[in-house]
């Protein structure tokens, strides 16, 4: 793999272990947006879990590029229902803009380990 592979399996690792870890401690804006979203808390900390898996396994993937391919795809399927939740609420693209890049990069992490 590249060196861009790696870059942006980091940032991606980053990003979501970030995001995971504000899901599943409760930080204000995450319990806010779980509400305005009209889920339940507990799918905030369920998401948040997920979210760290995937980045673990990002990270993990710079040795076995099998868990790097399991992350981004679990990522991506995350950031799918992300953008969905958005569109569903009609939220601006400020408010989506995030988690479609996020989505889209683990794509492209995800094409770069099948090529």
């Amino acid at each position: 793999m590249g060196i861009l592979t790696y870059v942006l399996q980091g940032i991606l690792a980053l990003m979501f272990l970030m995001a995971g870890f504000g899901k599943v401690t409760g930080s204000k804006m995450h319990v806010e947006a779980f509400t305005h979203w009209r889920l339940p808390q507990w799918f905030r900390v369920v998401t948040g879990i997920v979210e760290l898996a995937g980045a673990v396994l990002l990270i993990v993937g710079y040795w076995v590029p099998a868990s790097a391919m399991t992350g981004a795809l679990l990522l991506a399927v995350t950031g799918i229902g992300g953008i969905l939740t958005h569109v569903r609420l009609k939220d601006s693209f400020k408010d989506t803009a995030m988690i479609l890049f996020l989505a889209i990069l683990s794509f492209v992490v995800l094409y770069i380990y099948l090529a």
